[in-house]
């Protein structure tokens, strides 16, 4: 078997046989097939596709490409999570505490932030001592022991998945819907979960900017689930405006402590409520949503979750001082209001362009090792739909330096659009892919 004779299979629109997907697989991340031909074979299934057998084939080797962990002794049916990216997503930090208060162990490796979406981990190192990088031993003995844990990525997991990302990244091909797919499931797959939910954001704050093209993403991601005998679900969730109010880590963080308290704002709570009901659903907990429902509320307003979060954060180290205080957690030096500069309806909240404003206070990442400032950030005062007087704020800008807190000023003022006319809000949700 020659890779040049599997890049001219794909380039002639053929399907490939599991065997070639797994020779090629296994040969780039051994090094016997070298970047110039993985990035032919990535152009052309970038150009002309692959079939839903073809992608799970993938998927899987990529899977194989490295360690697989095995949760069953410690979570017979482990339920993931996984969303496609965003601005103002904090929902891992609350749904994980609220459904392994449920009796359903969560057991999650997430990233950092890269561009204008948020990531997981740089939150929760707004926690002094937070610890991310646990090892496999320690990661199955944390989730047998409390039933939950969120740590990084190991390189040891779907290796494959690192070494192609790099390679598309710098190839043009990133958006191809298989490759993708593949990415996100492998991982998902190679982690040990048997059950995912899949949160695929749309909009002009996500990587798939169009309802259709998240439609199919997801579709294409449920398919790779049911093929590869896992149960897996998507909910396709707007992102053309920012997720809750808080943009930035630590402010990120506090806003996920304030819904586990049961207060916040009022979408980022349904959202998490929503995504916790669907894995209590796949994870065999409840046997309907409204049954889900009631015992995620419950677990709210019980504190139940709220405890769970605390026993999470100290078993990785984390001083729990600082999440029962969050005034203890990173602040800016610099604090100032962005006020409407004329009454009416708000019509656009660009949430791209705001998250792009947070990176640039500081709070993410331009690229791959960068520091990041866990005091920074935005905090939104009003959604699409709400009416504004002229005056009242829309924005508040954290920062700690003024040239950035002028930049963002101006950039905000761009990202922010006022109608006279009354506008309608935006959905949480589009669309349910459930699992078959």
């Amino acid at each position: 078997m020659r890779a040049v004779d599997i890049i001219i299979k794909k380039r002639d629109r053929l399907e490939l046989s599991d065997e070639e997907i797994n020779f090629f697989v296994q040969g780039y991340v051994s090094g016997e097939i070298p970047d110039y031909q993985a990035s032919a074979w990535a152009m052309a299934v970038l150009l002309n596709g692959m079939t839903d057998h073809e992608t799970t084939a993938l998927t899987l080797a990529m899977a194989d490409s490295g360690e697989r962990l095995d949760l069953s002794e410690v979570a017979p049916l482990a339920v993931d999570k996984h969303s496609t990216g965003g601005v103002g997503d904090k929902v891992t930090l609350i749904i994980a505490p609220v459904v392994a208060s449920c009796g359903l162990p969560i057991g999650k490796m997430s990233g950092r932030g890269l561009g204008f979406s948020g990531g997981t981990l740089d939150k929760l190192e707004s926690i002094p001592g937070y610890r991310v990088n646990l090892t496999k031993e320690e990661f199955l003995r944390q989730l047998k022991d409390i039933g939950i844990v969120v740590t990084g990525q190991s390189a040891d997991l779907a290796p494959a998945d690192g070494k192609f990302y790099a390679l598309r990244d710098v190839t043009g091909t990133v958006p191809s819907l298989p490759l993708i797919a593949a990415s996100v499931m492998s991982k998902k797959i190679a982690g040990g979960a048997h059950a995912i939910i899949l949160d695929v954001k749309t909009g002009i704050g996500a990587f798939m900017q169009t309802l259709e093209g998240a439609r199919e993403l997801a579709t294409l991601m449920v398919s790779i689930g049911k093929i590869a005998n896992r149960k897996v679900a998507a909910l396709i969730s707007d992102m053309n405006q920012p997720l809750g109010c808080a943009i930035g880590n630590a402010l990120e963080l506090k806003e996920a402590i304030d819904i586990l308290h049961g207060h916040g704002p009022s979408d980022l709570r349904e959202h998490c409520l929503t995504i916790a009901s669907w894995m209590l659903v796949l994870g065999e907990k409840a046997n309907t949503l409204e049954t889900a429902r009631e015992m995620v509320e419950d677990a709210i307003s019980q504190g139940r979750a709220w405890e769970k979060f605390r026993q999470w954060i100290r078993a990785q180290r984390g001083d729990v001082r600082y999440v029962d205080e969050p005034e203890r957690l990173p602040a800016a030096r610099l604090i100032k209001d962005i006020s409407a500069l004329q009454s009416g309806y708000i019509c656009m909240l660009n949430a791209r362009e705001i998250g792009e404003t947070s990176v640039g206070l500081g709070a993410g990442r331009a690229k791959k090792g960068d520091s990041v400032d866990h005091a920074v950030g935005i905090i939104v005062h009003r959604k699409v739909g709400d009416q504004v007087q002229k005056g009242e704020p829309v924005f508040s800008i954290y920062a700690n330096d003024e040239h950035r807190l002028t930049e963002a000023q101006e950039r905000l003022l761009i990202a922010c659009q006022i109608s006279d006319q009354p506008y309608p809000r935006l959905p949480l949700f589009y669309d349910v892919i459930p699992y078959a």
